[in-house]
């Protein structure tokens, strides 16, 4: 396929492109995408900072309707698109269409910034003064992202940046760049002038350097691993160049002693499962009193058995496999470990057996049951679907528990108690708290991010997310005597 450099589709050079596989039957090569070197990626920046100019000058109305033009675009061809993101990801059809219309429901709700009110006047001691601020584009963004959502966190990132007046530099993941094209593709036929994105496809050991190095960068969005996001700290501290981290997750879901069985078991069974777990705040832990500890635990694995894995594109396939060999290899490695320190496995807990999955990325869903808090399992994000069930006694106890992690991205807890629920969402430290609700499932406008080893300051969605991509200017005005 080929990539988008200053309002231009290239081809990959000759020996230059690196294979898409699907992780339902490894096989399987979905499309080769361009391999780009670090020469290629200075280009990107070189053309992004002519770009910025371009698009800081031009009306917040025209961004909008440029914007607009890309939701629809993106809804247009949304069979396509999904059919992408379950080859290249191995999502199911129905979680990848869902994917396609939130990144779309993104650039709706960003263009609608255009017609906000923006800055503010202040008064000012000194006479014949008129003070107020105004908001400006930081100029050329790096947008990081991670191949579990591989259009919709584009989408979260690049529509705020977009409409603020930045241009964009996108490094999608290595496993799953596909749909990042469909998203430029997009974008450059709804008419964004040349240069304002441009996608760096290729190896992050080979071109990270010339991303992050580059003086014309000014901001960095990243979401990915917990690691990564440390190492990216690291390597740009000191300079002028701002952070948005989205790292990893533990996340935990309390289920009390008064809650609601019948909605909390399948509520908290998809947020483990959907996706097969491959989702930043997808429930990995669950704190349960001990009075209705036996239920919870025979229920999700009911629910567990209860899912079909296959391939995503495939009908009556509830459960999709994991993105990559190496990745189910890990997860596998996870479970291992946590049997190995004394956890009980309740169901799951290997790859299927059967033929046909003899060449996918496939981890049955597993429960792991009588987890103590030294464990691995219950502290090292799986990222995959496995949950660790730890049970504990009272509602201190929960809260104790859900707050023993170093992270602090979404929580949940299940009560019919109207006190409780306050107090949990008071005592958790977590960016995201839900009340009889799953973990995952923020729309657009909810300030998205997390606490401690989850991320840094700066939240995603809604208004909170135009903070990291604009500047605030002071400008005094001195009218009279």
């Amino acid at each position: 396929m080929p990539r988008l450099v200053g309002g231009a589709w290239r081809e990959p050079r000759e020996g230059h492109a690196i294979d898409v596989v699907d992780p339902a039957d490894t096989r399987r090569v979905v499309a080769r995408v361009p391999e780009m070197d670090p020469a290629e990626v200075a280009e990107l920046y070189e053309l992004a900072e002519a770009g910025a100019a371009v698009w800081a000058a031009t009306s917040p109305l025209e961004r909008a309707a440029v914007m607009v033009r890309t939701a629809a675009l993106l809804r247009e061809r949304a069979a396509e698109i999904a059919a992408d993101l379950v080859a290249e990801m191995g999502k199911t059809r129905a979680e990848a269409d869902g994917e396609v219309g939130k990144a779309a429901d993104f650039f709706d709700y960003y263009a609608s910034w255009a017609r906000q009110p923006y800055g503010q006047l202040l008064h000012d001691a000194r006479p014949g003064t008129e003070t107020s601020t105004r908001t400006e584009p930081l100029g050329v963004v790096c947008l990081i992202t991670p191949w579990n959502d591989p259009l919709l966190t584009p989408a979260r990132k690049a529509a705020p940046a977009l409409i603020s007046g930045n241009a964009v530099v996108l490094k999608p993941a290595g496993e799953t760049p596909l749909v990042a094209l469909h998203l430029a593709r997009a974008l450059d036929d709804a008419g964004l002038p040349a240069g304002v994105l441009g996608v760096a496809l290729g190896r992050a050991s080979r071109i990270s350097a010339a991303l992050l190095d580059d003086p014309r960068l000014a901001a960095v969005s990243f979401t990915g691993s917990t690691e990564v996001g440390r190492s990216l700290q690291r390597q740009l501290a000191g300079r002028d160049v701002r952070l948005q981290t989205e790292m990893g997750g533990k996340n935990a879901t309390a289920i009390l002693d008064d809650a609601d069985l019948a909605l909390a078991i399948p509520t908290v069974a998809a947020a483990v499962f959907g996706q097969a777990g491959q989702r930043c705040t997808a429930t990995s832990r669950i704190v349960v009193d001990r009075a209705v500890a036996e239920k919870v635990i025979a229920g999700l694995v009911e629910a567990a058995k209860a899912l079909r894995p296959g391939p995503g594109g495939e009908p009556g396939t509830t459960m999709g496999p994991l993105v990559s060999s190496r990745h189910r290899d890990e997860v596998l490695g996870h479970i291992a470990r946590a049997e190995a320190d004394g956890a009980v496995l309740a169901v799951g807990g290997s790859a299927p057996a059967e033929p046909e999955f003899a060449h996918g990325c496939y981890v049955l869903p597993t429960v792991l049951r009588d987890v103590a808090p030294h464990m691995a399992i219950w502290r090292e994000e799986v990222f995959g679907p496995v949950v660790a069930v730890r049970v504990v006694d009272g509602f201190d106890e929960a809260v104790e528990a859900v707050n023993d992690s170093v992270y602090g991205l979404a929580a949940g807890v299940f009560t019919q108690d109207l006190g409780r629920a306050h107090e949990f969402a008071r005592r958790v430290n977590a960016g995201q708290v839900s009340v009889n609700l799953p973990t995952p499932g923020w729309d657009v406008h909810l300030p998205f991010g997390g606490f401690g080893a989850s991320g840094s300051p700066f939240k995603e969605q809604g208004a909170e997310a135009l903070r990291f991509y604009s500047r605030v200017k002071t400008v005094a005005i001195r009218f009279g005597a």
